[in-house]
């Protein structure tokens, strides 16, 4: 009879838990507000526009992840910028202070498109005309037969 109180209380444990658990990782509503909001404000470009800018040195393919998710595969020509310092970062870019370029076109990408609408959002704020954000979802990149380069 002990066993079966201790199972009951379990099982109500575990019910309590069930939705607490179904809430962990996912993000305030503020947080996706924002993301709708810089997606929103910001253009985009298609899969063909990104594809032919790998081929194109005029065209900046800048990946927003994190430097660890960049060593770990990333797409052909793209320079790593993360998206928590491209704020600072971007100015030796584009060749702060002597000949700035704010006109320099770049295409961002992360790996779901949430970071990269924040970071196109944000360079634009602070000025730059020619940046864009894909929504490339990098497991659908790889589905479609992209690669990933190391």
């Amino acid at each position: 009879m002990k066993q079966g109180k201790f199972i009951q209380v379990l099982m109500v444990l575990l019910f309590m838990a069930l939705p607490i658990a179904a809430l962990a990782g996912k993000y305030p509503q503020s947080v996706m507000d924002a993301v709708d909001a810089a997606k929103k404000a910001t253009p985009a470009v298609t899969m063909e526009q990104f594809k032919a800018a790998m081929d194109d040195p005029n065209i900046w393919i800048v990946d927003v992840r994190e430097p660890d998710e960049y060593v770990a595969g990333h797409i052909r020509s793209a320079i790593n910028i993360p998206r928590g310092l491209i704020e600072f970062k971007i100015w030796k870019k584009v060749g702060y202070p002597d000949k700035t370029n704010m006109d320099q076109k770049m295409y961002l990408y992360c790996k779901a498109g949430s970071r990269c609408a924040l970071a196109t959002k944000s360079l634009r704020d602070l000025g730059f005309t020619e940046v864009y954000r894909t929504d490339i979802k990098l497991e659908e990149w790889l589905k479609m037969g992209n690669k990933l380069v190391k």
